[in-house]
């Protein structure tokens, strides 16, 4: 990793801490898109980093207190995520604006943070589960409710922003966003 990416590496992470940190309700965040779309314009091994240092860091220093147990069971998730994103990338190819429209590309990452939302959670609360000896299915079930508001709010989010933040971030960085090669070293 050259310095650069280094130093990207340390603001992003940086960002998603802080974000993490700001007072807000439970399972209502903002990092997931970020690590997706960084996987998404960096690479889906940066995303990767991002989401398990992201969640690494936030273990300790959490509002909610120390993550303990569960921090490795959040760094896969959220690495998932960062990880997907840059596969998502991929699988995207040329420009799919021009292949499929906005608005089912908008539906696509919706559904896809859903998902991505969901693996999370569930993994959260097994990893929950398993040291507090508490059958995996009672887990699940009384995480219910903050996985509701997680998935929705993901959902939100990444349909609402991640395209947008795309765009704007490609422009900043002098990329052309459905290029696999970047124009601006």
């Amino acid at each position: 990793m050259n310095c650069r990416r280094a130093a990207l590496l340390a603001i992003m992470t940086a960002l998603c801490v802080g974000i993490q940190l700001a007072p807000r309700p439970p399972n209502v965040e903002t990092t997931s898109l970020i690590c997706f779309l960084i996987g998404f314009l960096f690479g889906a091994g940066f995303g990767a980093i991002l989401g398990a240092m992201t969640m690494f860091l936030n273990g300790f220093f959490s509002p909610w207190g120390f993550a303990g147990i569960i921090m490795p069971f959040q760094m896969a998730g959220m690495a998932l995520i960062g990880f997907v994103g840059g596969v998502y990338r991929k699988l995207l190819g040329g420009n799919p604006s021009k292949m499929t429209g906005t608005k089912i590309l908008n539906l696509e990452v919706s559904l896809l943070a859903a998902f991505l939302t969901l693996i999370y959670d569930v993994l959260t609360n097994i990893g929950w589960a398993l040291p507090s000896n508490t059958p995996i299915i009672a887990a699940l079930i009384s995480g219910a409710w903050f996985t509701v508001v997680h998935v929705i709010s993901n959902t939100l989010f990444f349909g609402g922003a991640f395209f947008i933040l795309v765009r704007v971030i490609g422009n900043f960085i002098g990329e052309n966003t459905w290029s696999s090669r970047k124009e601006v070293s």
